[in-house]
């Protein structure tokens, strides 16, 4: 029997059950489908978990002060240590390691007052880094620089929360407030921040300000903390060592001395996002893996039917030459012709509905923004194209190849005697 005939035969056979064969190609469709989608939205629910964790800062270290666990310099284990202004200039000049470095003083419940509104607010007084250290994405206006902290400028930039509670809907970028009775011009609005990830008051809730200009409202001799970010985050355990050496030089503990400064690495919480988006994709991969199985189950249900219901039709080819493998070929042939056609259905239902949907909320609207950087973002992924495709194969030729294996071994007398 030729390779032409074989073929022949398994497009007869198929298009004679052709209902038959459209609702199976139909259900196997459907498990693709399933199985892109859910990875599709398992993906987009990772990637808006991890950008809104990042938004604290893209790899911002933590740092302030502690109480010395060890012995060193003269001095007994358990003296605090309290960080001060100069720090922040001896990381700057003496660990290259470090990209940025910046001092934070904290003013909290700060009276500021704009026109007839009057809150309770956080100010903070940093340097002109602190931008880059902490991702401050600008809406309008500038960022601090370091002339206004020469220069003890009396400006501020406004977290989208605090804009809104002090201005409205009016733009407040060079308007004036009041903080503790002191007028400071706004040169800067900031971006609404989806930010899962904070320490202290959420930054779209605070006002900022220059950290020379911060101590016309507080002594800032020492700050709260100090922020910085590596050069590279392949050398940020390194730069961490020489921080902690520099520093220990000059308030005497052991650069070992781990509680001697507190060091908070946020980027380690990513860990925690990451297993968190790995499992629930594992989840929802499994769901739809488990939906492309029953599809097969039911590939192979009916491929065992269209054997017995073709007992007589196979005795007929035996009787006029085709071998057993040509059998078991067309058999198989038939079977990954219709996962083959189920599954590109299933991957063009899939893209269809992920480029339909395209956005699902998550945590934009919590934060009322409405640029999508929290949401979730359906985008059709390869690698559940190419899995869901190799595992539908798999599972055709599994669920094909018992039906042809029992077709090819029946005997052509039995066979055509079987009514």
């Amino acid at each position: 029997m030729r390779i032409s005939s074989v073929f022949t035969e398994a497009a007869s056979a198929l298009n004679f059950n052709r209902q038959r064969s459209l609702l199976t190609m139909a259900s196997l469709a459907w498990g693709v489908a399933c199985f892109v989608i859910l990875y599709s939205y398992g993906e987009g629910f990772g990637t808006a978990l991890q950008t809104s964790f990042q938004a604290v800062g893209q790899d911002l270290v933590l740092m302030f002060g502690g109480q010395t666990s060890l012995q060193a310099g003269g001095e007994r284990a358990g003296h605090k240590v309290r960080l001060e202004m100069d720090d922040s200039q001896l990381i700057r000049d003496n660990v290259p390691l470090v990209a940025a470095v910046s001092d934070e003083v904290l003013i909290r419940g700060a009276n500021v007052v704009r026109g007839p509104r009057q809150q309770n607010m956080t100010i903070r007084a940093v340097e002109a880094p602190y931008g880059k250290i902490r991702n401050m994405t600008l809406s309008s206006g500038r960022w601090l620089s370091g002339q206004d902290d020469l220069q003890k400028a009396r400006v501020a930039v406004l977290g989208a929360k605090a804009a809104e509670k002090l201005f409205g809907e009016i733009p407040p970028v060079g308007e004036n407030i009041q903080v503790n009775g002191l007028t400071f011009e706004v040169v800067g609005l900031l971006k609404t921040k989806t930010q899962i990830s904070n320490y202290n008051t959420p930054d779209n809730e605070c006002v900022f300000t220059p950290l020379a200009t911060g101590s016309l409202l507080k002594d800032i001799k020492y700050p709260e903390d100090i922020v910085w970010m590596p050069a590279n985050p392949v050398f940020r355990q390194q730069a961490i060592k020489d921080v902690r050496a520099v520093l220990g030089r000059v308030h005497n503990f052991s650069p070992g001395d781990e509680r001697a400064v507190q060091i908070i690495v946020f980027n380690e919480f990513m860990k925690i996002i990451d297993t968190m988006s790995i499992a629930l994709q594992v989840l929802l991969g499994l769901i739809g893996a488990l939906t492309l199985a029953i599809g097969g189950i039911g590939l192979a249900n009916i491929m065992l039917v269209s054997v017995t219901q073709r007992t007589r039709e196979i005795g007929v080819l035996k009787s006029i030459g085709a071998t057993r493998g040509a059998i078991l070929f067309q058999f198989l042939l038939e079977a990954m012709a219709i996962v083959t056609s189920g599954g590109l259905l299933g991957v063009l239902i899939g893209w269809s509905v992920t480029s339909g949907i395209q956005t699902l909320p998550l945590l934009g609207p919590l934060f009322k923004d409405t640029t999508g950087t929290g949401d979730i973002h359906l985008k059709i992924s390869g690698f559940a194209v190419v899995t869901s495709t190799v595992v539908l194969e798999i599972i055709g030729l599994i669920a094909g190849l018992l039906p042809a294996l029992k077709a090819s071994r029946l005997d052509p007398i039995e066979a055509l005697r079987y009514e």
